[in-house]
């Protein structure tokens, strides 16, 4: 009976350690984006990180550059 004494403060210290770390999560924004994390893992290169400057920049690069497939040189011929 007198471990009671013991267990049930150290089981509201447990709670309250419990709830401080969710409030401090949520302030934190620890719960913003949880499927973010899950689809960029799939890219190779995240545009989100990229400065809009920087990301303005790779998109005039990309229409740029001719794509692959699109060049209208016949120098092989089929078989």
């Amino acid at each position: 009976m007198t471990i009671l004494y013991l267990l049930i403060p150290l089981s509201l210290i447990l709670l309250g350690l419990a709830v401080w770390a969710f409030f401090w999560a949520v302030k934190n924004e620890q719960f913003d984006d949880l499927e973010g994390p899950a689809h960029r893992i799939l890219f190779d290169e995240d545009e989100n990180d990229l400065s809009p400057e920087e990301r303005q920049r790779r998109k005039q690069q990309k229409q740029l550059r001719p794509q692959p497939g699109d060049d209208d040189d016949d120098t092989e011929s089929p078989r």
